[in-house]
């Protein structure tokens, strides 16, 4: 795509799969950055093994995109021999660059396959040029910008290091109560450490104070009587500030969500993708869709909306007390894998519909397409009226002729 040579950030999206890699790439990605079976921090992702993101990264390639790895663990003595092997291993498939928190790891990175770029993980909380100018020497070649900076910092940032320096920041997404997501809560918790990629999410869970004298005897931390989620962050979007993004000087414009589904990937990136194209035509297109973006981005997964960091210091209004579910406005029902000659779309079922319901193909191109279910098959081209068993794979005959990778979505029951 080239996006940097147009002077646009680039749009780096997540993908927990195959399935979510292609459709980041389809529906808008300029990179991609995905995890693999170990030394990334969402092991509970479905992630990648190496023939899957040998693949992927072929497919990313065919089609303009990047691929970058993650293996920012904060690694411990046992975890370097196997390090080596799995940087060994990259090495022959050949990601676009590693993303690294650890000194350790960086390290051995940079000794085992020194021709792949190396990214700095907001992990290693990069919050000032000197930080950033730090790891240029060392030889990386970009830094992801730790959550708590705001965008004038960022800016400094940016008058202070190399021109050739990229750097990359969080602009949608969940935000981690701890800074920069170092985290003890889980490993205390439940043993499971967060920066070994293992993390509870203990941060969405209800608390309530107990005074030592009174056990038992919960007191709300706030008023409210089913108690309080005080470490519950709403999520971060940045969907209405393409223009101070951009202006920050800021490389690559981030998503988190290595856990998230492919409608969800397809819905921000898409979303995104027409922000920033819009804006880069003429800052009174970008303002001129602005209802378009809002609307689509809703129907994403989110725990509503805030700015984060970037316009000073987040206050009460940037948490969440009552809840810990996300709005959810649409169902994920499946991603076209390819369509035969009479026109049957093969997908493997994610959510329950039937013939006969109306539901929305999400197109890459921006169109939403309202569409009713004419009939639907089993894999032995048996009719069937529902797909009740999830990752069932089945055909289905639609109203409109649907196209390889479209999304298939309905409207969540209010």
């Amino acid at each position: 795509m080239n996006n940097k040579r147009q002077g646009k950030p680039e749009l780096l999206v997540p993908a927990s799969s195959l399935e979510v890699l292609k459709t980041a790439v389809v529906f808008g990605a300029d990179a991609v950055y995905i995890g693999g079976e170990t030394f990334g921090l969402r092991a509970k992702a479905k992630n990648f093994s190496g023939e899957e993101m040998a693949e992927g990264i072929r497919f990313a390639h065919a089609h303009g995109v990047k691929v970058y790895v993650t293996a920012n663990i904060l690694a411990h003595n046992d975890d370097l021999e196997g390090a080596r092997k799995y940087f060994e291993e990259l090495k022959e498939i050949q990601p676009d660059a590693l993303i690294i928190s650890d000194p350790g790891m960086f390290m051995i990175a940079k000794e085992v396959c020194p021709e792949i770029d190396i990214h700095i993980s907001t992990q290693a909380n990069n919050t000032n040029f000197q930080t950033y100018r730090f790891w240029w020497q060392q030889g990386a070649k970009r830094v992801v910008s730790a959550r708590e900076l705001s965008l004038a910092e960022i800016r400094q940032i940016r008058d202070n290091i190399p021109k050739e320096m990229e750097i990359e920041s969080f602009i949608h997404g969940a935000m981690c109560i701890s800074y920069s997501g170092r985290c003890l809560l889980s490993n205390y918790f439940t043993g499971r450490d967060a920066n070994q990629g293992a993390c509870t999410h203990p941060c969405r869970w209800k608390y309530a104070v107990v005074e030592e004298t009174r056990p038992g005897e919960y007191l709300p931390v706030y008023e409210n009587e089913r108690g309080t989620y005080i470490f519950n962050s709403k999520d971060l979007c940045m969907i209405e500030y393409i223009p101070e993004i951009v202006g920050a000087g800021i490389d690559s414009l981030k998503i988190e969500g290595r856990m998230k589904t492919a409608l969800y990937v397809a819905c921000v990136a898409r979303t995104y993708r027409k922000a920033i194209d819009d804006f880069f035509v003429s800052e009174e297109t970008y303002r001129k869709n602005m209802e378009w973006y809002s609307a689509e981005i809703a129907k994403c997964t989110y725990r509503q909306f805030t700015t984060g960091f970037y316009f000073g210091k987040p206050d009460e209004n940037t948490q969440i007390y009552d809840s810990n579910t996300y709005v959810n406005e649409y169902v994920y029902l499946g991603s076209v894998e390819s369509v035969d000659e009479r026109g049957l779309a093969k997908f493997e079922q994610k959510n329950k519909f039937c013939v006969g319901d109306t539901i929305e193909l999400m197109k890459p191109d921006g169109r939403n397409i309202r569409t009713r279910v004419l009939a639907m098959y089993n894999e032995d081209k048996e009719a069937v009226e529902n797909c009740p068993h999830s990752r069932q794979v089945l055909y289905v005959a639609l109203a409109d002729r649907p196209e390889t990778y479209d999304l298939m979505r309905v409207e969540a029951a209010k």
